[in-house]
């Protein structure tokens, strides 16, 4: 072997670890960028998702909206009662005389004029009524012993409500109460138009709980 044949190999040997490093390299790269492409595609796929999901909610509840305003155009029209994000709002003056949970004669009308729109609503969706009572922050009377404080006045005039309703034809399983006492104001309670406005009774429909039907153990 000559002087050049030695060294030509010695190249050839040298040569071989830079390309396969190069490879290598390459190679990690390819793998990297496969591996980030794939993520960026899953993250359009789970956020093209999630835009149809939140599209879809939005039209249901936009729809919902439109059904629960045409089955009160009476009762809107007239300024009877208000429809804030699909509540039903109804002053608690117009239904109650003041800490009192008996319905006046105008509250019975009003209420007699909703129950036939919204049983005709419900009979299309699967939902429910949800009758909930509100006071404002004043302590009730001490010469009022009926109810120890806000939160049973609140409860007393759902359940009023909740129970004129299913007199009127809602059925007893599509409608229950809730209080809410004096929480939950949406207006100051500072001056008498706020309390005004806090003294209310809202009905709203809610999503029917899903049923669980179990059978009993042995």
């Amino acid at each position: 072997m000559t002087a050049e044949d030695f060294d030509e190999g010695l190249g050839h040997d040298a040569a071989a670890p830079v390309w396969t490093a190069f490879a290598d390299l390459m190679a990690g790269l390819l793998g990297a960028f496969v591996l980030i492409l794939v993520g960026v595609i899953g993250m359009q796929l789970e956020l093209d998702t999630r835009l149809k999901t939140e599209l879809a909610r939005s039209q249901a509840q936009a729809k919902k909206l439109q059904t629960l305003e045409q089955a009160l155009s009476g009762p809107l029209a007239a300024g009877r009662v208000t429809l804030t994000d699909g509540r039903i709002g109804i002053s608690g003056s117009v239904l109650f005389a003041f800490n009192s949970n008996e319905l006046q004669p105008e509250g019975r009308q009003l209420l007699q004029s909703l129950a036939g729109p919204l049983a005709s609503y419900l009979q299309q969706r699967e939902e429910i009524l949800m009758v909930s009572g509100f006071t404002d922050d004043r302590q009730v009377r001490a010469s009022n012993r009926q109810f120890a404080d806000n939160w049973e006045l609140s409860a007393q005039r759902a359940l009023t409500v909740t129970r004129t309703l299913i007199e009127e034809g809602i059925p007893a399983s599509a409608v229950f109460a809730a209080a809410f006492g004096s929480e939950q104001a949406v207006a100051s309670n500072a001056d008498a138009e706020g309390r005004a406005r806090n003294r209310r009774v809202e009905i709203a429909p809610t999503p029917r709980p899903a049923r669980t039907d179990s059978k009993p153990r042995d």
